[in-house]
């Protein structure tokens, strides 16, 4: 089993806390091919950013889908996850979507703890969009500036203290630690909180070895099924193979 690590965000240092935590998580014999954003944000914050993180992933999937057998998108928030969903012809994760349905088998009401206030409103409809708003307990995030790749090195005590405060005050009964710079923390929090703590990147490598050894099957009908081919323009060589259904592997 192979599985495409995408981070949508142009940040090494936080591609190697991704790649560490995947290949943490995965079954032995799974391999961790990884990808960083050739161009857009440090980290993503806001809807625009995520527009931009999304359209830099589909052209790394579009590129290396090949030869793997499931596509995840290591960014919270999931920017582009349901267009690649549509068009990649293996499943396709993303770290929100992972990390709720791993949250929703631990308990009812669930915090999210996060590394940026500006993030919090983005965040709120990402998860009204999995279907899950009378679910969330609340949304707790730093507010003070980041250095994006030691993100946990310099606030771990501050994280903790919003897990905390979140079960407290908020009656989470899961915590999930969102976004990327937080990857593997949830290991360092076990034992130290009274509920449970959810990891975006090993719910969703567990999540894509789970998908791939039950063999669902590819859409080929309804709101899923590849997009219709047409007419292009200017795109990737790459995403111009992807749309043109008999280019598929």
């Amino acid at each position: 089993m192979r599985l495409l690590v995408i981070n949508p965000n142009i940040s090494e240092s936080v591609t190697a806390l991704i790649e560490a935590e995947a290949r943490r998580s995965a079954s032995p014999g799974t391999g961790i091919t990884m990808q960083t954003a050739a161009f857009g944000v440090a980290y993503i914050e806001t809807r625009f950013e995520s527009l931009i993180g999304a359209y830099a992933t589909a052209q790394l999937a579009a590129e290396h889908h090949a030869g793997h057998d499931a596509v995840i998108v290591a960014a919270f928030g999931d920017p582009g996850l349901a267009g690649l969903r549509e068009a990649l012809p293996v499943p396709v994760l993303g770290l929100t979507e992972s990390a709720l349905a791993t949250a929703c088998l631990l308990g009812h009401r669930f915090s999210i703890v996060a590394i940026s206030q500006r993030i919090q409103a983005w965040y709120r409809e990402v998860v009204e969009a999995n279907g899950l708003i009378e679910r969330l307990a609340s949304i707790r995030a730093l507010d003070k500036p980041l250095a994006i790749g030691n993100v946990q090195g310099e606030h771990e005590e501050a994280l903790l203290a919003l897990c905390e405060r979140a079960v407290k005050e908020d009656g989470a009964e899961v915590i999930v630690l969102a976004g990327a710079p937080l990857a593997g923390l949830a290991r360092a929090l076990r034992g130290r909180l009274p509920v449970p703590v959810v990891d975006g990147v090993s719910s969703a490598v567990r999540h894509a070895e789970t998908l791939c050894a039950l063999q669902p099957g590819k859409a080929t009908t309804g709101s899923f099924a590849p997009p219709p081919v047409k007419p292009n323009r200017g795109l990737p060589d790459a995403i111009a193979r992807l749309l043109d259904r008999q280019a598929r592997p």
